[in-house]
């Protein structure tokens, strides 16, 4: 169909009639199409739909297609790439011939193989960075300018085949500059890239090519590093301890101290403060390194409980399978039997007794649930006394080294009062120190400034101190609340999931049975 044509028909939204018919016509066999007809269709086993040509201006209603591989939306006049994030399986999109200006909505689409988009009014191509997988992308006659535009495409490492025919970057002699900087693309505009091709075009953009790799490589290695960074942050997070392998929580003491750069300028106080730095900083290392082992021993903790109950969930799956293997067995034995019978006493007596025996069945399932249940809950109940106790023994400890945190705080406050005082007199006895900086003596001239600077200093230190004492022991607490509460509520969960199973299956046996009655 031509683009005069779809510029004239009436335009369609995509909804569910269009989608069923759409179904219907395409992806069902005869007999499929006979249940579809009495049982629905649904939506989320379909795995391809064409929907070309059918004057479609949104891309709507496709929300349940979660296992849906190929979409076909070509030869249609959609303006906007959107309506796509449940559709996680796709590995074929086709929205060639719309008129798409921009490209966006693919943030899902992670096992994306083939994007086609070609004949749209794309100009810039952007917004691909997860389609990881990306091994065909036509974007043929749209609005592509930059050829550095196209370069975006390098990180897409199983990328062969490449279509930008038809742009205006295209009425250039690009061939050797594509073939360059893409070396291991195989097809360009429907035309293979033979070696010679390949060849000359490493030849002539040698010295280029070699600078982008190497600049490549260093912001790669900028982002390894980031992204190691990260990682380790994200560890130190998650043990509680962040930022305590070094002087950060001693710097941020220091940070709101009045008149704090003019005191250290006072003979002795440098010292003083590096020598306090000094013994937070082991402190608060070895504070990290705890954090960090206590960390440890509660992953292993709940790896066991993981574990534990996975067996048990496992053993209950194999218990509860075998007997329903038995009796689906002697039911569909007995359903033929039933079938048999002619004499409506004995109908009557067998029906009787088979339906007892479905409630004796559902009776041991609900049993065999419910040990399930206790064996669950006291796995549960186990991790909670341990982690509980690890939770407490490391809050013991942390406590610990915050106490030792003020007491040296207050030694080092009681140390700087006295230098403070002595460098008071000697201002005021008008013999100070030959080297005593101005901004010194003009603040030790007046004793109460000098002594509202220590209180503060003192009290912010203090108020450091005891907030990232407070912040982690209160993080920890909460974590260990969460984590119960987490595997309580998903236990609970199972349990209603499968108490519904068992009566859902005992509905439909016995359901078998009331079309002999």
């Amino acid at each position: 169909m031509s683009r005069q044509f779809a510029n004239t028909a009436a335009c369609s939204l995509i909804d569910e009639e269009i989608l069923k018919k759409a179904v219907f016509e395409q992806t069902l066999h005869d007999q499929a199409k006979s249940i579809a007809k009495t049982e629905g269709i649904h939506f989320d086993e379909v795995l391809k739909i064409r929907l070309e040509y059918k004057h479609i201006v949104k891309i709507d209603h496709l929300w349940d297609f979660t296992s849906l591989t190929r979409l076909d939306l070509n030869n249609n006049i959609i303006e906007r790439m959107e309506g796509l994030d449940s559709l996680m399986n796709l590995t074929w999109l086709n929205l060639s011939f719309n008129r798409i200006e921009k490209m966006e909505g693919l943030e899902s689409l992670q096992r994306l193989e083939l994007l086609n988009l070609s004949n749209n009014r794309i100009s810039v191509i952007e917004n691909m960075d997860g389609l990881e997988k990306l091994s065909h992308f036509f974007i043929a006659n749209n609005l592509l300018e930059q050829l550095d535009n196209v370069l975006y495409l390098r990180k897409f490492k199983n990328l062969f085949t490449l279509n930008l025919f038809g742009n205006p970057v295209s009425k250039e002699n690009y061939t050797f500059f594509i073939a360059a900087y893409f070396p291991n693309l195989t097809c360009l505009d429907y035309r293979l890239l033979n070696d010679k091709t390949k060849n000359e075009a490493a030849v002539k953009y040698h010295y280029i090519i070699e600078e982008m790799r190497h600049n490549e490589l260093q912001k790669q290695q900028a982002d390894d590093a980031e992204q190691s960074r990260k990682a380790e942050l994200q560890s130190h997070t998650d043990a509680f301890v962040e930022f305590l392998n070094g002087a950060h929580l001693f710097n941020s003491m220091f940070n709101d101290d009045p008149e704090a750069e003019t005191i250290q300028s006072v003979t002795g106080v440098d010292h003083l403060v590096r020598t306090f730095e000094h013994q937070m900083v082991e402190l608060c290392m070895k504070l990290f390194e705890i954090g960090l082992a206590e960390h440890k021993r509660r992953q292993t903790e709940v790896n066991s409980f993981f574990s534990g109950q996975t067996r048990a969930v496992t053993d209950h799956q194999q218990k509860a399978s075998q007997i329903l293997a038995k009796f689906e067995q002697q039911h569909q034995e007995r359903i033929v039997e039933l079938h048999q019978l002619s004499d409506p006493d004995k109908l009557k007596v067998n029906l009787s007794q088979y339906n007892d025996d479905i409630s004796q069945l559902c009776n041991s399932l609900m049993s065999l649930e419910y040990q399930l249940a206790n064996q669950l809950e006291d796995i549960i109940e186990k991790l909670d006394i341990n982690i509980s106790d690890m939770v407490s023994n490391f809050t013991e400890t942390v406590q610990g080294i915050f106490v030792e945190c003020r007491a040296l705080e207050d030694i080092y406050n009681k140390n700087i009062r006295e230098i403070a005082d002595a460098t008071l007199k000697k201002v005021a006895t008008e013999s100070p120190e030959d080297d005593m900086p101005e901004e010194v003596k003009m603040l030790f001239s007046d004793k109460d400034s000098v002594m509202d600077a220590l209180v503060t200093g003192h009290d912010n230190h203090l108020l450091k101190i005891n907030d990232r004492e407070t912040q982690l022991v209160a993080r920890v607490s909460a974590w260990k609340v969460s984590l119960i509460k987490e595997f309580q509520d998903k236990e609970l969960k199972r349990n209603c999931l499968c108490i519904k199973d068992i009566h859902r299956y005992v509905g439909h046996v016995r359901g078998q049975l009331e079309e002999f009655q």
